[in-house]
């Protein structure tokens, strides 16, 4: 047979006044508007694709959709994308794309294209446009629901759009179909997407979907339009009527191109006006496969023969013979196939009671060989809500059981191919959606099914021979390349469940994700195991996303910078000025140091600590975190948070406090300000800050709803500029003068409002990170920058001098106050920290019955300690090993065991030697001893003290 266009003269849902060019592993081809790339390369003839995966097979178009188990495209552009499957990707003039052996590769390129997502809710979403799904919504449309109708690809139609036209019952229901969905799309309150695929069902009826908005466009999305948009969907009510996909026969030799489903060459034939070949054979295991048999024989293929598994000829089977004179094969099968590069013939056998070939086989002569084995209801959506499945013998699959509550199927989803049965079932389920979401409907009685035709399925035709190991052309999953012999061995491990052989042979494991392969390995599991039916092993999970979404369409516009946003205080351009180096804190740029010329970061952080701890210093403390506490039972929260006592804290008090997770870890600190009887005011970490808030809020919602508590986010609403050193007082009393801050009218962790020499309103804290006197002044953020500049002006008679987070750093580790999340991990305590002072014994707060486990009150376990080098030289970096001294360090004496590590090393100008801060096994009880710290490749010494290693008494903080 050579080679022709396959293109029929007429018919089809494609716009043959427009060609579209495209190219295709370098192969020059012309398409029309309609077409998928699939349906473009098929019209220009029988051609094979890209080899498989793994076995280097010559492999071709099965499937029409998404069913299709490979075919895969790079599609070239401004950023390529891979893995794309020829069956769904809609040809584009200038479209340039090679196919893909099952494995793809990124491409670096940031992708230019835009990515969304919306966010809606609905009384009643439709997932599947078909009959069913079309007469779902008309239904609760005219309830008065709010609908939204989702369909995976360009029409709305479903099945219906593979029917050939006519005057039959099924060309009347496809005119039905389009006028449908000109009455939805009248609708104001109904809503249909295209190209958009619900691939996620989540509960309370959350609904993930992706839509496709430029695949008919181009590659390029036009000024406005994303490629991609991501609805998140919450739905009152759902109706499932997401069809039913064909499956695959599985004899020797099944994988040759020209092997296709049979409901997919229809839908060539009648979608695309391609004849996928010149002379068929249909292998079939019931009637469905004799619709596609009959449009052959009308497109003028010749169909030299259909092989029915079944014995007897049904209905359907007779009327096909007689008006077509197509041999009709009764209890046959097709047991292998023949060709190089394509299918160029089959062989025939009868088959015996048992399903086996017996007999001489028949050798027929064709190109395209037509495969039905039987319908797979597409339960993936159903499944995901935990939905139930059972085994239902006359249809020969598996089909939703218990019903998921908010949630409504009908058509094929439940096993109901007929299209009345699908309408009638569609029209029930939408009402019923649209009264359940309190809508006014009238909800018509059950529809009563029809019997099911018979069918006769073939899990597995057998090969030459009676060792399932030999038959290793068998392919259960191609696109994996999985065989019958692959099955068999997994068997002959001992695995039985399918979840145990999906893993041990990565069947359903690629892009398809087992829509074809799935129920057809069950069915050879079985066929292998003596079970009897599919039904006894159970399915594998089935787990969102049911078809594959770009990681860029999860991220939506939060790429780049957005991903992570900037934030910046109110004194940020002030910092600019003033020369200083940033760091991200957080999502915050905080001043690093402020270098002078020529200065490294080591001098200019040793001039800002000298600045800091004997003349004045000041710094923008803006990025705490900052919530206001209020309500009357605010205080009680408050000590049920924190690990120490916050309900009897006086008004114009502020209290340092430490809050634990329900394992009593460190989860954040803070120093919290008691405003009023009702209302604190709690300072949180920088990068903790939102962290916190959610963790109040779940508290409160989740298990003290009782409580009266407000908790409000105020962290951008406030700039506040610390003022440290032993001359702090005098430059707030400049800038302050109406306040007394003497040190007995304005003590350590006292707070005041007040209003600054410029008229503006602060409050005034006496808090101290560096144990030095010092303020924290907050004021509104609009005058962040102006307070900034007058605690500057102020303070110039003094020396004052900015400083930074690394200074910051040096001060507060020489004073032993650690920084949740540099100094812990996760796994501190409290107690480990050396913290039992914060810690209440006389009331119940959040993780307290964890601190006393036996695990957390071991004595080996990691205390925070300060190390000094023993050569008072070396510097001790930040995640540094510390082992025992002795410990030997070469890989041939094995592993080494690790004492603990350094959390925050230092150069400390006022110890005037590098330190270290440390979490060390049993630490608190080493301390005086000598251990050795790993830096780099060099063991050093260093002498294990008390955290506290500047101005332990305390003497400096008031000044």
């Amino acid at each position: 047979m050579t080679d022709r266009p396959a293109r029929l003269p007429h018919g089809g849902r494609i716009d043959r006044t427009t060609t579209l060019r495209f190219t295709l592993d370098g192969r020059e081809l012309t398409g029309h508007p309609g077409d998928t790339v699939a349906s473009a390369l098929l019209a220009h003839g029988p051609t094979a694709t890209a080899p498989s995966l793994h076995r280097g097979r010559p492999r071709g178009i099965v499937g029409a959709g998404v069913e299709d188990p490979g075919t895969l495209l790079r599609i070239e552009g401004p950023c390529a994308e891979s893995m794309l499957p020829a069956t769904t990707v809609e040809l584009y003039d200038g479209l340039r794309a090679t196919t893909l052996t099952g494995r793809g590769r990124l491409d670096p390129t940031p992708d230019p294209a835009v990515y969304d997502k919306k966010y809606v809710h609905t009384d009643v979403l439709v997932v599947g446009a078909g009959p069913a799904g079309l007469a779902a919504a008309a239904a609760a449309g005219r309830a008065g629901a709010r609908v939204l109708l989702i369909e995976d690809r360009p029409d709305t139609g479903g099945a219906l759009l593979a029917t050939a036209p006519g005057d039959g019952p099924e060309a009347a229901a496809l005119t039905w179909a389009t006028a449908t969905r000109a009455a939805l799309d009248a609708e104001p309150e109904v809503r249909v997407l295209t190209r958009t695929c619900a691939f996620g069902a989540y509960d309370g009826n959350y609904v993930l979907a992706l839509q496709r908005r430029t695949d008919h466009l181009g590659a390029a999305a036009p000024a406005g339009v994303s490629r991609q948009r991501l609805w998140h969907i919450r739905a009152r009510q759902v109706v499932l009527a997401t069809g039913a996909h064909e499956r695959p026969l599985v004899f020797a030799d099944n994988d040759r191109p020209g092997v296709m489903l049979a409901h997919a060459v229809r839908a060539y034939l009648h979608r695309y006006g391609v004849l996928p070949g010149r002379r068929a054979v249909v292998a079939t295991t019931g009637d469905s496969a004799y619709a596609t048999a009959a449009d052959l024989v009308a497109a003028g293929c010749t169909v030299a023969a259909v092989a029915d598994s079944r014995p007897e000829l049904t209905a359907t089977a007779r009327e096909f013979h007689d008006g077509t004179g197509v041999p009709v094969l009764t209890g046959s099968a097709v047991t292998g196939t023949s060709g190089t590069d394509r299918l160029d013939g089959v062989t025939v056998r009868p088959l015996d009671a048992a399903g086996r070939p017996t007999g001489p086989g028949t050798a027929l002569t064709c190109d395209l060989l037509a495969v039905s084995g039987g319908w797979s209801p597409v339960v993936h959506l159903h499944s995901q809500r935990r939905g139930a499945l059972r085994w239902d013998a006359d249809l020969a699959a598996f089909v939703p059981g218990a019903a998921v509550d908010g949630q409504h199927l009908a058509g094929a989803v439940r096993g109901t191919y007929d299209t009345a049965g699908c309408l009638a079932e569609g029209a029930r389920a939408g009402a019923l959606a649209a009264s359940a979401a309190g809508c006014a409907a009238t909800v018509p009685p059950p529809h009563r099914p029809q019997a099911p035709a018979p069918v006769r399925p073939l899990w597995l035709i057998p090969g030459d021979g009676d060792d399932p190991a030999a038959w290793d052309t068998h392919f259960v999953d191609l696109q994996r390349d999985v065989t019958v012999a692959d099955l068999h061995r997994a068997a002959g491990t001992g695995m039985r469940g399918a979840e145990h052989i999906k893993r041990y042979t990565t069947l359903g494991t690629g892009h398809d994700q087992g829509r074809t392969s799935g129920v057809n390995a069950l069915g050879v599991l079985a066929t292998l195991q003596g079970a009897d039916s599919p039904g006894a092993l159970g399915t594998t999970t089935y787990r969102a996303p049911y078809t594959p979404v770009a990681f860029a369409a999860l991220a939506g516009r939060e790429t780049g910078a957005l991903y992570d946003p900037v934030r910046r205080t109110a004194l940020h351009q002030g910092h600019m000025a003033r020369g200083a180096v940033f760091e991200d804190v957080g999502q915050w740029k905080r001043p690093h140091f402020y270098p002078r010329p020529g200065e490294d970061m080591d001098a200019a952080v040793a001039r800002e600590c000298r600045a800091a701890r004997e003349g004045v210093a000041f710094m923008d403390a803006s990025t705490l975190g900052k919530i206001e506490i209020r309500g009357a039972d605010a205080g009680e929260f408050l000590n049920r948070v924190y690990t120490n006592g916050f309900k009897k804290l006086r008004p114009g008090l502020a209290r340092y406090g430490v809050m634990c997770g329900e394992d009593g870890m460190i989860v954040d600190d803070g120093v919290t300000l008691r405003l009023a009887d009702d209302r604190y005011f709690m300072t949180t970490t920088t990068g903790n800050a939102a962290a916190v808030l959610d963790r109040l809020e779940e508290w409160l919602q989740t298990e003290w709803p009782e409580l009266d508590v407000t908790c409000t986010s105020v962290t951008e609403q406030w700039a506040t500029v610390a003022v440290v050193g032993p001359r702090s007082r005098a430059v707030v009393a400049r800038l302050a003068p109406a306040l007394d801050i003497g040190r007995e009218a304005f003590p350590f962790m006292a707070v005041r409002e007040t209003v600054l020499a410029s008229g503006v309103p602060a409050r005034i804290c006496r808090i101290s990170f560096s144990g030095e006197l010092a303020y924290e002044i907050n004021v509104s953020a609009w005058y962040g920058q102006a307070v900034w500049d007058q605690v500057e002006a102020a303070g110039r008679p003094e020396g004052i001098t900015p400083y930074g987070t690394e200074a910051m750093h040096v001060l507060r580790a020489e004073k032993g106050f650690l920084i949740v999340g540099q100094d812990t991990d996760g796994t501190v305590t409290p107690l480990d920290a050396g913290m039992d002072w914060v810690v209440s014994r006389h009331k119940d707060f959040i993780g307290k019955r964890s601190l006393s486990r036996p695990d957390t009150v071991r004595p080996d376990r990691h205390h925070l300690v300060a190390l000094i080098p023993a050569d008072r030289r070396t510097p001790l970096p930040e995640g540094t090993q510390i082992v025992d001294r002795g410990t030997p360090l070469t890989p041939q004496d094995g592993p080494v065991p690790m004492l603990g590590h350094i959390t925050s090393g230092y150069r400390s100008p006022a110890l005037g030697h590098p330190f270290a801060l440390a979490l060390l096994a049993g630490g608190r009880d080493r301390i005086g001893d000598q251990v050795v710290a790993v830096v780099g490749d060099t063991p050093v010494p260093v002498v294990v003290s008390s955290p506290v290693l500047y101005d332990p008494e305390g003497t400096r903080r008031d000044g």
